[in-house]
């Protein structure tokens, strides 16, 4: 009998921010999928995870997800290049293939995610896939404190009220960030640090400087939260950073 797969959503660094369903089915479940930027590094999701729940006797399953930009295409998957693209399908598939093992083996897995498995993913690369491979599989998504919801609590930032619009979109992917400040209240950009300079010129342009804070590593243990924004510079900026323009 094909085993169950869950994508659990860790929250965005406090342990504490685990909802306790969370807990409990990665305490029940004896493998565990871990996504990792770097091939040599460690599992942030893993490293929370951790702090709540003995991991001592559990099949870890280490997926290198190389931190680069993507773009869904099809069932597929675009790079900045050809190169990347190839690199990336190639992670996944080995991930994949890992995961496949086991439920085939009548295993349960958790596929860890930080924040949100609904919420830019990493997972959802995967989902097809699996889904091909096991058309009867039964998937369930655990919901988590996303980074967007951290980073507003953090900041004391109300995101919307009444019938106010919010935007949550990733900065690496800038578009007409205009037409976007424009036609919404609230505008969350996720992933700033390497195009934080572009965006701030627009903000200045927009006279939006004033009504923007930025939170890097919401709930880690060395968050930062900038209420004046005029200080930051782009090359010291984390890749876990979050603008919020709430006009």
């Amino acid at each position: 009998m094909l085993g169950t797969l869950y994508v659990i959503g860790v929250g965005p660094g406090d342990p504490e921010l685990m909802t306790l369903k969370a807990v409990r089915i990665i305490k029940e479940t004896e493998v565990i999928c871990a996504p990792k930027g770097r091939e040599e590094g460690v599992s942030l999701a893993m490293a929370i995870v951790g702090k709540v729940v003995d991991l001592q006797g559990k099949d870890i399953i280490e997926g290198h997800f190389p931190m680069m930009k993507t773009k869904r295409q099809g069932s597929g998957i675009r790079g900045q290049g050809a190169g990347q693209a190839d690199e990336l399908d190639s992670k996944w598939k080995l991930t994949g293939t890992a995961i496949s093992e086991r439920l085939q083996q009548g295993k349960d897995v958790v596929f860890i995610t930080l924040g949100d498995p609904t919420i830019y993913s990493t997972f959802f690369y995967l989902h097809e896939r699996l889904v091909a491979l096991h058309p009867g599989l039964q998937v369930q998504l655990i919901p988590g404190v996303s980074s967007v919801n951290a980073s507003a609590a953090r900041a004391g930032v109300s995101l919307a009220l009444a019938d106010e619009k919010i935007a949550i979109l990733p900065a690496n992917y800038l578009g007409d960030l205009r037409e976007i400040f424009t036609r919404f209240d609230s505008v969350v950009l996720m992933k700033v640090n390497k195009v934080w300079d572009k965006v701030y010129e627009i903000l200045k342009e927009m006279g939006l400087v004033e009504k923007s804070v930025c939170v890097s590593r919401a709930a880690m243990e060395d968050e930062e939260i900038f209420y004046d924004i005029n200080n930051i510079k782009q090359d010291e900026l984390n890749y876990f950073s979050i603008l919020i323009v709430r006009k």
